[in-house]
């Protein structure tokens, strides 16, 4: 058996390119769930995204864990869906509109 040659170079943009061409062209992702449908379950309920204010470094290690924890558990063998939660947002996201359009009153509205 051949070996092909290592390169002393990686491209990482590139070689990350070419795995998530290989993932969607293969359904490598829906595949992960489709063999473990039988499996015990690890539900993740991921809520939405506030719209209100700027988003900052929490939110980036909001995403880790929101990715981290069903990936982990699929790994371990269980069906862990992705599926998005309810919105527990209406109300911070309802008085920043209020604000930005000069409503002071219920009674504007």
């Amino acid at each position: 058996m051949a070996f092909k040659p290592v390169k002393t170079f990686v491209n990482y943009p590139k070689l990350e390119e070419e795995i998530l061409q290989f993932w969607k062209e293969n359904n490598t992702f829906q595949k992960s769930l489709k063999i473990r449908e039988k499996s015990p379950r690890f539900v993740f309920y991921e809520g939405p995204p506030t719209a209100n204010g700027r988003p900052g470094i929490h939110h980036v290690l909001a995403r880790v864990f929101k990715d981290l924890f069903p990936r982990y558990k699929t790994m371990r063998g269980y069906y862990a869906l992705r599926k998005g939660g309810w919105d527990t947002h209406g109300l911070p996201v309802e008085l920043e509109i209020e604000k930005e359009l000069g409503i002071k009153h219920k009674h504007e509205i």
